[in-house]
């Protein structure tokens, strides 16, 4: 992840999500449906603390802690009230066992060494612990627009008029992330000891049209756009 990126570009995270309401209220409701009874829960990659917030507010659901590389990000979240530690996911600096849940939520895009993050993670969760994975995958409809669009280094190209959505994620943002495929995401997890794998996912209509109607989260992974990972430490 370029750091730079985040902390320039901050307010136009939030003003992206903020313009596209329907989409943050289908993601929020996909992050709320494995958050029953979270406990002690941490955020990695918290960002602005958008999503936290809005989780508590519409759901009752409260995540107390963050951690964050972007200290402009981090700031923001602070002010919404989360308890944010500026540092990266690979090298994150908890207690052994200390939380229930940990939530990477549009985060594994921008770490660079996944792996290592959910190596982390799998340590600080206490036993029976859950991990809850969130992102994009490559495979989606969103991801290949955007992995075209950061070929082009634009959304103003004739290759994506009448395709991309009518306020497309910031270029900065597109061009310094990297997709990966859910089951990419599945095999990291296996590789460092999570088990009993559940799967849910949402904004399953073209982009063109996911910010016309909040959906609701079904089973599986197999034609969302955000698709969630829950795994947990047995």
């Amino acid at each position: 992840m370029n750091r730079k990126v985040f902390d320039d570009y901050a307010e136009k995270y939030d003003s992206w999500f903020l313009k596209n309401m329907i989409i943050l209220e289908s993601e929020i409701a996909l992050l709320a449906h494995f958050l029953k009874k979270p406990g002690h829960a941490l955020s990695v990659g918290c960002g602005s603390g958008l999503f936290e917030m809005l989780l508590q507010r519409d759901y009752g659901i409260v995540i107390e802690e963050g951690i964050e590389p972007s200290v402009e990000m981090a700031e923001i979240a602070h002010n919404r009230g989360l308890k944010v530690q500026i540092g990266v996911a690979e090298s994150m600096n908890y207690k052994q066992n200390e939380f229930d849940t940990i939530i990477f939520n549009g985060s594994p895009s921008y770490i660079k060494n996944l792996k290592q993050a959910f190596k982390k993670a799998y340590r600080v969760l206490k036993l029976g612990g859950h991990i809850l994975v969130l992102d994009v995958p490559k495979e989606s409809s969103y991801a290949l627009l955007y992995n075209l669009a950061k070929i082009l280094g634009t959304w103003d190209n004739p290759l994506l008029q009448g395709v991309r959505p009518e306020n497309p994620y910031p270029i900065e943002f597109v061009a310094d992330a990297n997709w990966r495929t859910t089951q990419e995401k599945i095999d990291l997890l296996k590789e460092v000891g999570f088990k009993n794998f559940k799967y849910a996912q949402t904004l399953t209509l073209h982009p063109l049209y996911s910010n016309i109607e909040k959906e609701e989260p079904i089973e599986g992974y197999d034609r969302g756009d955000y698709v969630a990972i829950c795994g947990q430490k047995l």
